[in-house]
């Protein structure tokens, strides 16, 4: 098996694969993979608080639909698991009802397992200290953009992004002092009164 490359996508464009995705669970899990894995079931469960039998039925899910493989072992009973990709997309529209509603759904599910990490970080943000607190942003803007304007806005965020991003998976590139700092870019047309 090959090594995955730097900033590796894996697309969901089936109604299954976006619904089996949309689990709290399996989002979790995904995301420590790409963090801390690879790792076992066991570890998944220490991790995550699910039990073992809860966490290897979901790595087997995420497996079936790409999202997560079997690491490469050096034998033994042990079954590590490891992410397939560094990020996951899905559609933001398509023709196809059942595809727009289960990528409807996973977007909700995704909306929602961020606001809970983000609330819970604000919530206990009193006990970092005095130059995380003022580093961190918390801000908002209203900009009059066309799509292809607010397609180009995204493309030069991610392009200041990928600065940071050899990070992620190498410990040794993370200055002292570093800490994970999930930055969410969200751009979306207001509903009208709003």
């Amino acid at each position: 098996m090959e090594e995955m490359s730097k900033e590796s996508k894996v697309r969901l464009t089936d109604a299954r694969a976006l619904r089996a995705y949309a689990h709290p669970t399996r989002m979790a899990l995904v995301g420590l993979l790409r963090r801390e894995g690879p790792f076992t079931a066991t570890r998944a469960a220490e991790l995550t608080g699910e039990s073992v039998a809860s966490c290897s039925y979901h790595l087997r899910m995420l497996a079936k639909y790409g999202l997560v493989e079997e690491a490469p072992t050096g034998g033994g009973r042990q079954k590590p698991w490891r992410a397939t990709a560094d990020f996951t997309n899905w559609p933001g529209y398509a023709e196809d009802p059942e595809v727009a509603s289960a990528a409807q759904a996973l977007t909700v599910a995704v909306v929602e397992h961020f606001f809970h990490r983000m609330t819970r970080a604000v919530e206990d943000r009193g006990t970092l200290p005095r130059e995380w607190q003022e580093a961190e942003r918390f801000t908002d803007t209203s900009l009059y953009v066309t799509p292809d304007e607010l397609t180009a806005l995204g493309e030069e965020i991610d392009a200041l992004m990928a600065r940071y991003a050899d990070r992620v998976g190498d410990p040794a590139r993370r200055p002292a002092g570093a800490r994970r700092v999930p930055y969410l870019q969200i751009g979306y047309v207001a509903p009208e009164g709003t």
